[in-house]
């Protein structure tokens, strides 16, 4: 597999860049996203609080959550390794006025740089995109100090979320652009919560992130089956 980093998969580089400048239209190929942003929102600061804290959004893309988390008050880094979706992200804080501090990196990287920096992380829909996830699990172990929280969003391997996630979100309903992800690099919670207690995190939580197609309406719920949110703590 050729590589731009010995964790980053140039295929999945090339399909976020090529999507790059639709970031931002709540009608494009990522307005999944858009609709989902208030709840991952919601729910990182019912957990964290984000005034005043200083929160790393690792796999920021083009910005959505990062900024949605400043406009809350934090001082935010977001990390990306696709050179045009940062590009966008840039661009977009002339239209908010916010501040995000936006860095081409990798988890890794940063975690050799600035250990336990960051008050919160998150790492939401990225750990499906790229070849060890657990790598990425570390780095964000490492980023954040002592007492802080950390935040995942992936998709489970199971055969309910190969029909709900692939064959109807980007086949049947196209909520998602075709081929953006892989089933075999799904993730079972039961292994992202391994990979983060071997890494020195503590789970304080989970969610699922469910979707009616009736009213096209997202929400949270106890269901882990296909869209997840798993919440830890680095103990002081």
């Amino acid at each position: 597999m050729t590589t731009l980093h010995a964790n980053t998969d140039r295929r999945e580089i090339s399909k976020f860049d090529a999507l790059a400048s639709r970031w931002w239209d709540p009608q494009g190929e990522f307005r999944t996203l858009h609709q989902i942003n208030p709840l991952r929102l919601d729910y990182i600061e019912r957990r964290t609080g984000l005034k005043n804290h200083k929160v790393l959004d690792v796999g920021c893309g083009g910005g959505l959550l990062a900024e949605a988390m400043a406009a809350r008050g934090a001082a935010v880094t977001g990390i990306d390794m696709a050179e045009e979706s940062l590009a966008v992200a840039r661009l977009h804080l002339h239209e908010s006025g916010l501040q995000v501090d936006y860095r081409k990196t990798s988890a890794e990287s940063l975690a050799a740089e600035a250990p336990a920096q960051f008050d919160v992380v998150t790492c939401m829909e990225m750990l499906e995109h790229v070849p060890d996830p657990e790598s990425i699990v570390r780095a964000c172990a490492t980023l954040v100090s002592p007492g802080g929280q950390v935040f995942f969003s992936t998709l489970n391997r199971k055969p309910k979320a190969f029909l709900l996630a692939i064959l109807a979100a980007e086949y049947a309903l196209r909520l998602v652009p075709r081929g953006i992800h892989e089933y075999a690099r799904f993730i079972r919670p039961s292994e992202l919560d391994q990979w983060a207690r071997c890494a020195g995190l503590e789970l304080l939580g989970s969610a699922g992130l469910h979707y009616n197609p009736l009213t096209r309406v997202y929400h949270l719920g106890g269901n882990l089956d296909v869209n997840y949110f798993l919440h830890f703590r680095r103990p002081d």
